[in-house]
């Protein structure tokens, strides 16, 4: 392990503080509220100094993105490991979803609710956000997608087969070399799944369902059962 010196223990702190000051004003309204002069003012920082941590609002929210995606993926991994199987698997990766959503909804927004107008998320928002959603991948690995499925299948499949990077996310999650067909069959799964997922989680975060009489959870409940049944799912 490298040893960091007092000034970069110091900087890495400084870094978390202006974070959870920033994650507090998510809280509060929303990416439009951060705002680098209030963090610098509760913190005692003069806003050029807040610029050695941070270039601006925008790098900051890269750090916040960044990390959300990266908790995500930790808890979709954790939930992983469990030994359930096939549609059980589905539903455990599911409720951890919710759970992580639930747990801080402000961060999912963040991910996933409107972008900020004019704001670009960094490049590897990509890579982070196939992190979140690799576990996926294998659930339905062994699936035999219904006659709806197949025109996904088939586009899915042939993106595996022209982009050398998805072909390596999908099959760095399956066992072994699998077919091509097996990656067009566990992509079109897990988009799938994430597109239910953000459905109803997106829609639970934003007091949507208040009122209505039912719990979101069994609705998610339903919803992946359903998908399990399209893809023929033990």
């Amino acid at each position: 392990m490298t040893t960091r010196t007092p000034r970069e223990r110091y900087r890495e702190q400084t870094r978390d503080e202006i974070k959870d000051l920033a994650l507090a004003q998510l809280a509060e309204g929303g990416v439009s509220s951060i705002a680098l002069t209030r963090i610098a003012k509760e913190l005692g920082l003069s806003g050029p100094a807040l610029y050695r941590y941070f270039a601006g609002r925008d790098d900051l929210v890269h750090a916040l993105i960044r990390d959300a995606y990266d908790d995500l993926a930790t808890a979709i991994e954790q939930a992983a490991t469990s030994e359930a199987a096939g549609r059980a698997r589905l539903v455990v990766l599911a409720e951890s979803f919710r759970g992580w959503a639930r747990k801080a909804p402000h961060r999912y927004l963040l991910i996933a609710g409107a972008p900020l107008p004019g704001y670009e998320a960094p490049a590897d928002t990509v890579e982070r956000a196939r992190a979140a959603l690799g576990p996926f991948l294998a659930v339905f690995a062994d699936g035999e997608p219904g006659p709806a499925l197949k025109p996904l299948v088939k586009q899915l499949t042939a993106w595996a087969k022209d982009d050398e990077q998805v072909r390596a996310w999908v099959t760095g999650y399956l066992d072994g070399k699998p077919a091509i067909t097996v990656c067009g069959t566990a992509l079109a799964g897990a988009i799938t799944a994430w597109t239910r997922l953000h459905g109803v989680i997106s829609l639970e975060v934003e007091g949507q369902f208040q009122g209505m009489g039912f719990d979101p959870g069994t609705l998610l409940t339903a919803e992946t059962t359903t998908l399990a049944d399209a893809f023929a799912l033990a």
